[in-house]
């Protein structure tokens, strides 16, 4: 598992999520990467991360954050928006194996490209689709159920399913991290 590192392979990544992940491809927002997985020179997916959801009340619940702190420090929250492995690849324990591997290294690739360490990693799993096995195998924690609603914008509608919500702690004070008045522009250990 390794950053996509220059133009053409984060192409690659964008056209692999595009033909194959069922939500397709969207041009992340803000602080992002992109991971290709592979093994013997032959690539079996890709992932992605970006920011976090701006708000989440199982998630917000779970911190024990405050609006204004949440506000704040949003952005030490990562999430992972994508993972993909392809449909023709057939690897047992692969998915999670993988997401082992990413919350070793996301935190240290995050600060060599964006300068700062994240200290949560959030996704989201449409039980439509999938029930989160590999999250759960990955010691990841199950938090409850989005509304379904969406970002609620002035003249816009927006209809979406709850999704399960999963997190993993990337360092091990993340809450105090995400709950300092004091946490932007100081270094996370």
């Amino acid at each position: 598992v390794r950053v996509a590192q220059d133009k053409d392979e984060v192409s690659l990544v964008n056209e692999y999520l595009y033909r194959y992940h069922y939500l397709g491809y969207k041009q992340p927002f803000g602080c992002h990467l992109r991971y290709l997985i592979e093994a013997e020179g032959r690539f079996l997916g890709c992932m992605l991360f970006s920011g976090a959801a701006k708000a989440l009340t199982p998630r917000d619940r779970w911190i024990g954050w405050r609006t204004n702190d949440r506000l704040r420090n949003l952005g030490f929250v990562v999430n992972n928006g994508r993972f993909l492995i392809f449909p023709w690849v057939k690897v047992r324990y692969l998915a999670s194996h993988v997401l082992g591997k990413i919350v070793r290294s996301l935190v240290h690739d995050w600060e060599l490209r964006w300068a700062y360490r994240p200290a949560l990693l959030e996704t989201f799993v449409d039980p439509q689709y999938f029930d989160g096995t590999c999250y759960r195998a990955a010691n990841f924690r199950y938090l409850g159920m989005t509304s379904g609603m969406g970002l609620v914008r002035p003249g816009k509608s927006y209809t979406t399913s709850p999704k399960k919500i999963f997190v993993y702690p990337l360092v091990d004070n993340f809450r105090q991290v995400l709950c300092s008045r004091e946490t932007v522009g100081k270094e996370i250990q």
